[in-house]
């Protein structure tokens, strides 16, 4: 009983960490919310009836003003009368009040939003406008629900962490063959500015085409693909260490970027072009998200059903060792750093589809974030061990933290300090594993 506990929570213990996190920050951040849409309207339109003299009161903001036309024609339709409605402040409604009041006319209910309904006119309506009667001030209910897991919260954590968990795919692999990738960030940057590029150069600029953007998409992440490529030729051509590999293509890659760029960002790019980093087409999924679930399903099967994920894991775990069983050892190497930079690439095409622009400023610390995804995912830095599943969860854990705090008010410089603290920890419950073993 005790060995596979042991087993589990090795293998699949950060899930629990993200779990518990959720519930942190769901706990942290439970608040009072309101009722919003139709079935707001719905609700406060309930108490209307024939006859009535209704007042309509909201702040002057483009949902609220939306909320009281809809109240307005929920309640004329009941068949009660709108005396005013009114989209401002309180001084606003207490001239609305007075003109009401001078008429001659009454008042049997007050409908407000959530915060015009705190204004300290509505206290007063009884005591200052005695001829309009005691008219009962209706706003939608409230009920308690954490803002930590509203759905567009919860959306945004998704599609905020898109970039940099599809690029720790390929770093996953190149991290489980004992590797590194620090160019990612930069391949990200050069990629969104070659995309930009080429549909303002050569695809038709905002007139561009399907067809023109899809082509730019492909130029970019193989030209990421070909520079990771190389830094594989040159570390198991030359046997040079991928630290300095890398390092290198990361200060190449970027040099690249703002010298096509000239420095300055791209910006023709079609409307269109937003589908694939801001769209939502299935169940309002953004699209990024779902291409990030597809990748991370496609990969674990690669990883745990196909011989090149065996291999991987055979070269992180003893190089030596799988190059005597037969298994191609630079094949696979190089194999992990050429997926590493179609990833990176892809990234940078979703980031710019997403900001609808290309440019060499994109991807800036990207390489130690998706390291961190990585690594607070159960990979380990020594090769050999690793999974797609924990390295999602190591993404999500790092976007939950960053979410949480911001929704709770943290400063950015305390999240820096809290994320290396994660990752601090993450390393050293992987050095602690090893040394049990």
């Amino acid at each position: 009983m005790k060995a596979p506990l042991l087993r589990l929570l090795s293998d699949h213990g950060m899930i629990f960490v993200l779990a518990a996190l959720c519930a942190f920050f769901s706990f942290v951040t439970l608040t009072d919310q309101s009722v919003t849409g139709e079935a707001a309207v719905a609700q406060v339109a309930e108490m209307a009836s024939q006859g009535q003299q209704v007042m309509i009161a909201v702040r002057a903001s483009a949902e609220e003003s939306a909320y009281a036309e809809a109240v307005a024609a929920a309640v004329t339709k009941a068949g009660a009368e709108v005396v005013a409605v009114v989209k401002g402040s309180p001084a606003d409604m207490r001239a609305a009040l007075e003109k009401t009041a001078a008429s001659g006319g009454r008042l049997d209910a007050v409908i407000a939003g959530e915060e015009s309904a705190r204004w300290l006119v509505m206290a007063e309506i009884s005591k200052d406008f005695p001829a309009l009667g005691t008219p009962v001030v209706v706003k939608p209910d409230s009920y308690r629900w954490p803002n930590f897991l509203k759905a567009d919260n919860l959306l945004n954590i998704a599609n905020q962490i898109a970039v940099i968990a599809i690029i720790a795919i390929g770093m996953t692999m190149v991290i489980i063959t004992a590797g590194i990738d620090l160019s990612v960030g930069s391949l990200l940057a050069l990629s969104a500015v070659l995309v930009s590029l080429f549909i303002r150069e050569y695809a038709g600029a905002l007139e561009a085409g399907p067809g023109g953007m899809i082509l730019a998409c492909i130029v970019a992440v193989a030209a990421c693909g070909l520079a990771g490529g190389f830094s594989g030729l040159m570390i198991t051509r030359f046997d040079i260490p991928p630290f300095i590999v890398t390092l290198a293509m990361m200060l190449v890659t970027s040099g690249f970027a703002y010298t096509l760029s000239e420095g300055q960002s791209v910006y023709q790019i079609p409307d269109s072009f937003v589908w694939l980093g801001r769209g939502a087409d299935v169940l309002s999924i953004p699209n990024a998200v779902m291409l990030m679930l597809g990748l991370y399903a496609a990969a674990h099967v690669v990883m745990t059903q196909m011989r090149i994920g065996r291999y991987l894991y055979a070269v992180g775990g003893n190089r030596e060792a799988a190059h005597i069983s037969g298994v191609p050892v630079k094949r696979v190497l190089m194999f992990a750093y050429l997926i590493s930079g179609m990833l990176a690439g892809l990234g940078g095409v979703v980031m710019a589809s997403q900001l609808k622009s290309g440019s060499p400023t994109y991807g800036g610390m990207y390489e130690l974030y998706v390291i961190a995804a990585v690594v607070v995912g159960g990979t380990s830095l020594s090769g050999g061990k690793g999974s797609m599943v924990g390295t999602l969860t190591g993404a999500f854990i790092i976007a939950v933290i960053q979410n949480g705090m911001n929704l709770t008010n943290v400063e950015s410089y305390t999240q820096k300090v809290v994320l290396g603290a994660v990752i601090l920890g993450a390393v050293l419950v992987d050095k602690m594993r090893q040394n049990q073993m």
